[in-house]
């Protein structure tokens, strides 16, 4: 996939002290890109964090870019500059943002350096005045009208009109390129969805615009395209022939402590199913693109996201956590015991759907969307389950192979299947094939989400970001699931924290076509 292995191998000669210079490394990640043709990184490049104070810039957008600098993968003339409403210093940025950048002895140069690149404006998001000081700011800095300018909204929707028209209006470069990147949420159902788009559309070209869904960015996910379009031996068997279901899975231990209020408004299918889930889905589903390219890749997407009708009723649960009165410190509180949650909220903290891909190859496939907060375990996986062996002749006991895909934490990717029990007896038995990526690639770190994002924006590679049409389609699945939810205000069922979620969730999963009666369980690598 783009980016992905070459910067693996970045890091990886970064260790061996032989790195290679930021201009062969983004030349290369545009060869990968864009072939042959000629294209130079060498201009100015400005990067605008707007919410330069908030959580996300400070936990995440800053020490991302740190990242980046220190291993010689931003552009050579780089420069950040800090936007908000607070009265601020770049000082105050610098201690707000230290205790989340991983930073060695060695480097403390390099972080001098980093931050010397930087700087910070305060001013509001709804006057146009305050953005026109900001566009004469960037005009001073190096390249000035010829920079390239890449804007990051690390900022809650309340504000994307705002800000977007501003920055249209006041804030883009001349000569150089623009591009814009939007967190989401993008909406909160289909119109609100729409009516964001036909905003951005009148200010930006969709080649300008990047919806950052950061799974999108993580490491097993990129690898699901090479693991089916790069193996001969899965082609044949991906499809409703041999596939029993798939379940795609989200499972968080903490509750909503300090962010209550947030999540309160949109719930865990907008949080987590309408996007992480759902893209993970796509790329299990999809056919083979015609190229790697951007367009390509997401057509593909989006002709899946067309054939999936919105979840019956009778293939949803909901739930909620409750407190564990035998637990410790958060977990004895539930859900409602937040004071950032309004009483009685009916807002559902987890959530398993099954959704139908109604075309040629899945026709008949249950996709078991799960997802949950105060959960037992932090996984996310993709989850193959194969059907049974016709005319089995080992008396019942061999159980369904199944293929899994584990995204976080401790990438992974093994293959559960039978084999002879080791001995004089001649038994079938569950074992694996399986490859962890620690145990496997020991010398490599594997960059953050954000990381590799962030790079392809700058290399203005569309392919990890949602396109509207995507966006359109995926919000066309949930919203008649959530107004109802919301017309019916029907509470969900509670389950404890700590616990595995509703079993009436284990139950839909059963009755719809999965079976779990597998003996093998994943064991995490011991690393040396």
């Amino acid at each position: 996939m783009p980016g992905g292995s070459l910067l693996g191998q970045q890091f990886a000669q970064r260790r061996s002290m032989e790195p290679l210079t930021r201009t062969e490394v983004f030349g290369q990640l545009r060869k990968e890109l864009y072939g042959d043709k000629e294209w130079s990184y060498s201009s100015a490049h400005l990067f605008i964090i707007l919410g330069a104070s908030g959580d996300l810039a400070k936990k995440k957008i800053y020490p991302t870019l740190w990242c980046l600098f220190r291993d010689g993968l931003l552009p050579e003339d780089i420069h950040i500059v800090g936007f908000a409403r607070s009265n601020l210093t770049m000082e105050n940025i610098k201690a707000a943002c230290l205790p989340y950048m991983k930073v060695a002895d060695e480097e403390l140069d390099r972080l001098s350096a980093f931050f010397q690149r930087n700087s910070y404006l305060s001013g509001q998001y709804d006057d146009g005045s305050c953005f026109q000081q900001l566009n004469s700011h960037l005009l001073s800095l190096p390249g000035g009208e010829n920079a390239n300018r890449l804007f990051y909204l690390a900022l809650p929707p309340t504000v994307y009109h705002h800000v977007s028209t501003n920055i249209r209006n006041h804030c883009m470069s001349c000569k150089g390129w623009n591009r814009v990147i939007f967190e989401k949420p993008f909406g909160r159902d289909l119109q609100s969805s729409q009516e964001l788009s036909a905003h951005l559309s009148s200010l930006f070209k969709e080649d300008q615009i990047y919806r950052i869904d950061h799974y999108l960015g993580k490491e097993m996910v990129q690898n699901l395209m090479v693991l089916r379009f790069g193996n001969r031996i899965f082609g044949p068997i991906w499809n409703r022939n041999s596939v029993a279901c798939v379940v795609l899975t989200f499972k968080d231990p903490y509750g909503t402590q300090g962010r209550g209020g947030y999540f309160n408004d949109f719930g865990i299918i907008r949080d987590v199913m309408q996007n992480h889930l759902l893209q993970m889905l796509c790329l299990i589903a999809m056919e083979k693109p015609a190229s790697i390219s951007p367009d390509d890749v997401r057509n593909e997407k989006v002709k899946v996201l067309k054939r999936i009708a919105a979840p019956d009723v009778s293939d949803v649960v909901l739930g909620q956590y409750v407190g564990d009165p035998n637990g410790e410190g958060d977990s004895k509180l539930g859900y409602l015991n937040d004071p950032t949650v309004p009483e009685g909220s009916s807002t559902p903290t987890f959530a398993t759907a099954v959704l139908y891909v109604r075309n040629e190859r899945w026709d008949g496939v249950p996709f078991i969307l799960r997802c949950g907060k105060a959960l037992n375990e932090r996984k996310a996986e993709v989850r193959l389950q194969f059907t049974d062996v016709p005319g089995n002749i080992f008396a019942e006991r061999c159980q369904r192979n199944e293929l899994v895909v584990r995204v976080q934490p401790d990438e992974a990717i093994y293959l559960k299947m039978m084999t002879k029990r080791p001995g004089v007896f001649f038994s079938p038995e569950e074992t694996e094939l399986d490859l962890t990526y620690k145990s496997r690639y020991k010398n490599v770190k594997l960059p953050d989400a954000y990381e590799r994002l962030i790079l392809d924006v700058f290399c203005g590679n569309q392919m990890h970001f949602v396109r509207s049409d995507e966006l359109r389609e995926a919000w066309r699945i949930f919203t008649p699931l959530l107004r109802q939810m919301e017309d019916v205000k029907k509470y969900p069922i509670p389950y404890t924290y700590g616990s595995r979620g509703p079993s009436e969730s284990d139950e839909l999963m059963q009755r719809v076509g999965f079976r779990y009666e597998g003996t093998y369980k994943w064991v995490h690598p011991h690393t040396s």
